[in-house]
């Protein structure tokens, strides 16, 4: 392991920006020249279904920023085939729990889901890594509500090197992209807060406890993740050769097993196995 933790495992990325300091920065980098967040405040990340047979959401991170608006953050490690309607689904859920019975004129706090990708979300030639969705109207080109935005950040896309690196949106990619492979985080000379970054990511800067706990996640996520590359591998050679398709979603099952064995997020073996948490519930 490198000098820092991972920021795209779990672990790793609530330790980052589940410090506020880091997290407004961050955020006033990307929306740079839009707006300034001064404060904001955590609120609870899960999602309790207000219907029985609704499923339950789990959120990486969400807050409300001093002027009101919801934020999802979320880092997804592995590729997922429907992520895009995931992050649809995400968004829609702090929609809706904003409606209310009686006197509602169905006025909307505005939806930000800022979506951290350690995998490229489409395979176009583009090579720009950031995509910035919102609703516009297809002939003019402008906003047509603000009420719902996605950003869709692919570090496997982020190319530029230190010195190529001119906004301070670039220069905090930089770092998350690069974090596993470097000796000291760069652009400190910059400003402070990358000094800052650099204690929090700083395995050295960890506790025993803190330590044991990342290192552990770790290595269950990559074993978790070697054990099902085989698997998918191994299923598509027999899918050609024989066609079975069976066999394929009973390995699908059996590394959910041993997942949930070992006490993995539901939500995280849903991600990486494609099964729902109600499959997952039953084995």
């Amino acid at each position: 392991m490198g000098v820092f933790i991972d920021p795209a495992t779990d672990w790793g990325f609530k330790r980052i920006f589940g410090d506020k300091e880091l997290l407004i920065n961050f955020l006033n980098s990307l929306l740079e020249g839009e707006r300034v967040i001064t404060n904001l405040k955590y609120m609870n990340n899960e999602r309790v279904p207000r219907l029985k047979d609704e499923r339950k959401v789990i959120y990486d991170l969400y807050c409300e920023t001093d002027t009101g608006e919801n934020i999802i953050v979320e880092m997804q490690k592995r590729w997922q085939e429907h992520f895009k309607d995931r992050a649809l689904y995400y968004s829609a859920c702090s929609i809706y729990e904003q409606g209310y019975r009686g006197n509602w004129d169905y006025k909307l706090t505005p939806v930000y889901g800022v979506f951290f990708l350690d995998f490229q979300l489409d395979t176009d030639d583009s090579d720009y890594f950031c995509k910035d969705v919102s609703l516009v109207d297809k002939y003019t080109g402008k906003v047509f509500c603000d009420k719902l935005r996605h950003i869709y950040i692919e570090l496997p896309r982020f190319m530029k090197s230190q010195e190529d690196c001119d906004s301070f949106f670039d220069c905090w990619i930089y770092n998350l992209a690069n974090m596993k492979q470097m000796k000291e985080i760069s652009f400190k000379d910059r400003d402070a807060i990358f000094g800052r970054l650099e204690e929090l990511a700083s395995r050295g800067n960890m506790s025993k406890e803190e330590r044991a706990q990342y290192d552990y996640e770790w290595k269950i996520y990559n074993d978790y993740l070697n054990t099902f590359n085989s698997a998918e591998k191994k299923g598509h050679a027999e899918g050609l050769a024989e066609g079975r398709v069976e066999g394929r979603a009973e390995e699908k099952l059996e590394n959910a097993r041993r997942m949930k064995s070992k006490g993995y997020p539901l939500d995280d073996i849903a991600d990486i196995t494609g099964l729902t948490i109600e499959e997952i519930e039953k084995l």
